[in-house]
């Protein structure tokens, strides 16, 4: 499936895709990822926009999924791997 990156703010969320479930990370500006989540299927730009303020970024990328299943599975591995910063106890 589809990657894209756009900058974390609500203009730059508003252009994300919201047609199938989505993992999403925002990202510093070095690239390192803050926090890593998924959103289903017409909920990507709302899940994000609910960490503006919150959670520092800025860049927001998404990798979008056939299945719900596809993506929880995806972010457990970047958790695993990456260990965002403001994932709380690795979820």
């Amino acid at each position: 499936m589809g990657t894209k990156k756009v900058s974390y703010s609500d203009k730059g969320v508003n252009e994300l895709p919201i047609d199938k479930p989505v993992m999403y990370k925002i990202l510093t500006g070095t690239r390192n990822t803050n926090h890593v989540g998924i959103a289903q299927r017409g909920r990507a730009q709302e899940r994000i926009l609910e960490h503006i303020g919150e959670i520092p970024g800025t860049s927001v990328s998404v990798k979008q999924f056939s299945s719900i299943a596809g993506a929880r599975k995806e972010e457990a591995r970047v958790m695993k791997q990456e260990q965002p910063k403001y994932n709380k106890n690795g979820k």
